[in-house]
């Protein structure tokens, strides 16, 4: 069996996520043997750096040992059971372990399979929320520019990247889109924060208007990652907190993406110092291993669902998979290595590290920015520098960088016009350099009007 074999019964009967199949007439599939720790080899025997965490859920390393034991051992006692009218060890140590660890004042955890799940349930319980309160007037959320929730009706209808939403517009329900507080927008002599505080004008406007229609404001705490890995500061998410406060709506902070010590905090929300109505967290929650979801909300929303069975007030929504044990499990194995390891300290200086090998990009003719938080580091490439006039999305740019990794033995996978790094958490500071010296490569490659024949050496 080798990689030619595999992809030709692939493409014969898959069709794959976020993919013209169409590519793959003149961009070679990779078909992945096995995984260990940061690598990933094929069946070919090439082996590639794992710098995506594989869509951003690995967080300790492909066959993880504590992972594996973890799942063998509930697999010989409970593969699944129906969380309707019963329950399972495995759901309740895990419920009890999310709320220790969240943000104080979530005590409750309703699971679902995937994160656009999540966001569903969260977008659905707002609302449900405010009619059992009587107030069914409440109809809609606030979401903000470039944010992306997940690709599910309700999650595109808060989103706000047009790639993923505009086929589906006509589907879709009619949020409220507020101006983001990019950084990467600041003006001349402007920080982070302050860029936040003159931005928040704009959420304000909007709350003060809507506020009476809304269900909630959701939010991808400090960093958009879908949408470019767009980044800003926690000023922001003080102020919104006040101002949902204030203006009567929930705050739904979205972590599935940065949760789990992603942006140097266990939860990005606690580098602001504020608890959301409404947590959504899933990818590293089971450190890449199985699919499962959680919200994590608070006491007062969940008494307003605790009512006589004759009222019709209870929260109907389930997935089959609901607190699947065998997922529950992995997630448990997850989270007993942050509880045995100093994992965010680590990841903090590991930080340092991946932004000292990225620096020397700053000064190439053709990045406009390179920004981070914590485990999360971007680089923006642009056709001109000084005006930051981008490169056409028509023309792939990064998809030069994509295929010059490959043959290096990594594997980028850009968003358009921004390649970033978001690694497993095992990886080592030589790893992070020779990522940084691939995506150099990578960058020369894609801003030359005829890339030349990549370097084809590899490592490991």
């Amino acid at each position: 069996m080798n990689n030619d074999n595999l992809t030709r019964r692939d493409l014969s009967v898959v069709w794959h996520p976020c993919t013209q199949m169409k590519d793959h007439e003149h961009l070679p599939m990779t078909p992945i043997r096995r995984g260990e720790g940061v690598w990933l080899e094929d069946f070919d025997g090439n082996r590639y750096i794992d710098a995506v965490s594989s869509w951003w859920v690995n967080l300790f390393g492909h066959a993880n040992p504590r992972i594996n034991q973890a799942i063998r051992d509930q697999l010989d006692r409970l593969e699944h059971v129906i969380l309707a009218g019963f329950t399972h060890e495995p759901v309740i140590r895990l419920s009890e372990k999310l709320v220790a660890i969240t943000p104080p004042g979530l005590s409750r955890c309703f699971f679902a399979d995937s994160g656009s799940a999540a966001v569903e349930v969260a977008l659905k319980m707002s609302y449900h929320y405010w009619r059992n309160r009587g107030q069914g007037g409440k109809t809609r959320f606030i979401c903000l520019t470039n944010s992306y929730h997940g690709e599910t009706l309700g999650a595109l209808s808060v989103g706000d990247v047009p790639l993923y939403k505009e086929t589906y517009k006509s589907l879709l329900m009619q949020s409220i889109t507020v101006q983001a507080p990019d950084c990467y927008l600041r003006e001349a002599g402007e920080d982070c924060a302050q860029l936040a505080e003159r931005m928040f004008v704009h959420m304000e406007q909007a709350l003060a208007r809507h506020a009476h229609e809304t269900c909630a404001v959701i939010v991808e705490p400090l960093v958009q990652c879908a949408g470019g890995m767009r980044m800003y500061d926690p000023r922001y998410l003080s102020l919104l907190r006040e101002a949902c406060d204030r203006h009567g709506m929930h705050l739904i902070a979205d972590e599935i993406a940065v949760g789990f010590g992603r942006t140097g905090t266990m939860f990005a929300c606690e580098q602001a110092g504020i608890t959301p109505d409404f947590l959504c967290l899933s990818k590293g929650l089971t450190g890449g291993y199985l699919p499962l979801s959680a919200v994590v909300t608070t006491e007062g929303v969940y008494q307003a669902f605790y009512d006589e069975y004759e009222k019709l007030n209870a929260f109907l929504h389930s997935h089959s998979y609901t607190g699947n044990p065998l997922a529950c499990a992995a997630a448990l194995g997850t989270l007993g290595i942050f509880e045995g390891e100093d994992v965010i300290g680590n990841n903090r200086h590991l930080a340092k590290v991946m932004a000292e090998a990225l620096a020397p990009l700053q000064d190439h003719p053709n990045v406009a920015e390179v920004r981070q938080t914590g485990m999360i580091a971007a680089v923006e490439m642009v056709r001109d520098k000084a005006t930051r006039e981008p490169y056409p999305w028509q023309e792939r740019r990064g998809l030069a960088i994509y295929r010059h990794a490959l043959q290096r033995g990594a594997l980028l996978r850009p968003l358009g016009n921004v390649s970033y790094l978001m690694p497993p958490y095992v990886i080592n500071e030589e790893q992070i350099r020779f990522l940084a010296e691939v995506m150099r490569e990578g960058i020369d490659v894609a801003t030359q009007d005829q890339p030349p024949r990549a370097n084809r050496t590899r490592r490991g």
